[in-house]
């Protein structure tokens, strides 16, 4: 027989393998657990994009995994519960606590509606645990209750008559002890973990609403998410990094959005000097505040200097006030003079005009201490940067927030720095490098590329020309339209969709593009299924100042066992409508994208790829140990 021979490399890696399974009876077991996994139905997944800290709808669409558990209540409770019982059994899950005091104020809740709500629960819970092995259900049950909720789940159809006693004896007296309301919430957390196997937050957690914080606390307390940086997020990132153009740049837009408070009392960032400042130097006219024109001019005049660094970006156009004309109350952006909203600029010099003044470096000093000191945004910051990237190929499927840069004709776009040309994978790749190079060492050029991810012309986070300037201050509306990337109308064709995904590895019929960024205009007949289905858009506009321009109030999207599907939601409408009226955001219509041939299990995912890699390692593992090349003992020999 031929002796088997292996590299350093792979013997230094079954070395360390046979730590981890140090006997044949060890390596043995696990391929029998991993090939027993791979049989397991497909978990869902759940996508969702550009909340836009809308912390309500936000929590309500977690909490109801967009519509999975409602589907699973009518499946399992099919002709046993009507359809108010099943609302009730969905807004207890939703909102446990809150249901129970509703229930309460109406009177004392008797030991039937316990009995009755605890046995529905366990069997919710125990047909979402099929999808999991018992041990990964353990690991999402709350500490104080495991034991007892995995007794409860995990009993065989033939043992449920001879442990029917058992398990009545456990109801009873956890109804005894007046412990039913903690369990009943345990039991609902639990099934929402179990509804959704894994979370993508396609992009911008954060601004427009105001609770872009509590959003990433929700997120956090998660095992299984991943977030595609949006432009939004990018700049928060960027101000916790160090970045003081992009410091300058949440302010501006908190002050815009009136979201002030977020930074204040949630981040702890003071902003006290700025708006001292503000007092002392503007006046209070045009229809902004103080403050908010303050934090616009320090916010131009460091996007002016950054540009200047990097000429390689080619925005000089975005460098406008040295072409403001305060006499004629103009500004001249192209070959035109627009009309301002204010001739309030007392700290820009003609000469000079990207230069800070002392009073607007010592308030960008005492900023930048601030966001520095804030140890909860840099907890967010760290977190979206362990759970974030700009792009991610999940399941055959590609994952971004913005767009692919492209040129007019389809190609991939071009950009130049230190004279290396970038473009496509290749692009997005190195502006992630250099993101985790700004949170990790601080470096200034690092720093200003995530500032141009925010908004520049050929970010894949932004991707078009941004426009803030003229947001700002001009009153002509037309000079406020913003030229996007190509990608946003090429990516209609199928062609260019597919010659996208075969950049990023992706084949086949059931691989699509998934982006937000971009609200659909369902109300104008737009549709968020483009390109003969392979891009699929999930922002319909979770931000409330988009309703009605979108008509509905955002996309998710679902992939599991049986396929994947688009729904468009209706406007979330209260806790309080929710509990009294079990209003749902109950999906305003459902587009299926892709139905398998089959049921999908495990197999057919990643984690499918990834465990049969993990056996095949195993084997060669047992094959060193059957030749004597290692011993069971995880001595070389």
């Amino acid at each position: 027989m031929q002796e088997r021979v292996l590299s350093d490399e792979r013997m230094q890696y079954l070395q360390l393998l046979a730590r981890q399974f140090p006997t044949r009876a060890s390596a043995y077991t696990e391929i029998i657990n991993l090939q027993a996994i791979l049989q397991l139905p497909r978990g869902t997944e759940h996508f969702i994009s550009d909340v836009h800290g809308e912390l309500g709808a936000f929590v309500h669409i977690l909490n109801n995994s967009s519509g999975v558990i409602r589907e699973r209540v009518e499946r399992v409770f099919e002709g046993r519960l009507d359809a108010r019982e099943q609302a009730d059994l969905c807004t207890l899950i939703y909102y446990p606590e809150e249901k129970l005091e509703l229930e309460r104020s109406r009177g004392e809740i008797a030991w039937e509606w316990y009995w009755n709500a605890l046995m529905r629960l366990i069997e919710l819970a125990r047909t979402l645990s099929d999808c999991y092995t018992r041990s990964h259900v353990r690991k999402l049950m709350p500490e104080e209750y495991a034991y007892i909720i995995d007794e409860l789940l995990h009993v065989s159809l033939g043992a449920q008559s001879a442990h029917h006693a058992y398990h009545k004896s456990i109801l009873g007296a956890i109804i005894a002890a007046e412990a039913t309301d903690d369990f009943i919430c345990s039991l609902a957390a639990l099934i929402k973990r179990l509804s959704v196997a894994r979370l993508h937050v396609v992009g911008d957690v954060y601004d427009r609403g105001p609770r872009g914080d509590r959003i990433v606390d929700k997120l956090m307390t998660r095992g299984e998410v991943d977030v595609q940086w949006g432009n939004h997020d990018i700049a928060w990132m960027g101000a916790a990094a160090g970045s003081e153009v992009c410091a300058a740049a949440v302010v501006r837009i908190c002050a815009h959005y009136g979201t002030l408070d977020v930074l204040e009392s949630s981040y702890g960032v003071s902003l006290r000097e700025l708006a001292l400042f503000a007092d002392e130097t503007y006046a209070d006219e045009d229809g902004m505040t103080r403050l908010e024109k303050a934090a616009n001019v320090i916010l131009f005049k460091l996007m002016e200097q950054t540009i200047a660094r990097h000429p390689n970006w080619e925005m000089e156009d975005r460098c406008l006030l040295g072409s403001l004309d305060l006499t004629a109350g103009t500004v001249r952006i192209g070959e035109r003079d627009w009309t301002l909203r204010t001739r309030d600029f007392p700290t820009v010099d003609p000469r000079e005009p990207s230069r800070l003044t002392e009073g607007e470096q010592r308030v960008m000093e005492g900023l930048m201490r601030a966001f520095a000191d804030s140890d909860r945004l840099r907890r967010h910051a760290g977190f979206l940067f362990d759970h974030g990237s700009v792009y991610l190929v999940r399941n055959n499927n590609l994952l971004f927030h913005g767009c692919i840069p492209l040129n007019g004709d389809g190609t991939f776009a071009q950009i130049v720095s230190d004279g290396k040309t970038y473009g496509g994978r290749a692009l997005l790749d190195y502006v992630e490098r250099m993101a985790r190079r700004a949170w990790a060492t601080g470096d200034q050029r690092a720093l200003d590329w995530m500032w141009y991810l925010s908004c520049g012309a050929h970010s894949p986070l932004a991707g078009r020309v941004t426009k803030t300037f003229e947001r700002a201050y001009v009153v002509e509306r037309e000079a406020w339209d913003e030229p996007q990337d190509p990608y946003f109308h090429l990516a209609r064709n199928k062609d260019v969709c597919e010659r996208i995904l075969r950049e990023f590895g992706c084949r086949g019929a059931d691989s699509h593009i998934v982006n937000g960024h971009t609200p659909v205009r369902e109300a104008d007949g737009d549709t968020p299924v483009r390109a003969d289905g392979r891009l699929l858009v999930i922002d319909g506009g979770f931000c409330q100042a988009y309703h009605k321009v979108t008509g509905i109030a955002g996309y998710t999207l679902i992939s599991d066992e049986h396929g994947m599907r688009l729904k468009a939601h209706k406007a979330f409408q209260g806790i309080r409508a929710a509990l009294l009226e079990d209003a749902d955001i109950v999906p305003a219509h459902e587009l299926t994208i892709f139905e398998a041939p089959r049921p999908l299990r495990v197999c057919d995912t990643d984690t499918g790829d990834e465990i049969r890699h993990q056996i095949s390692d195993l084997d060669d593992l047992l094959a060193a140990y059957s030749d004597g090349i290692l011993g069971e003992s995880c001595r070389e020999r």
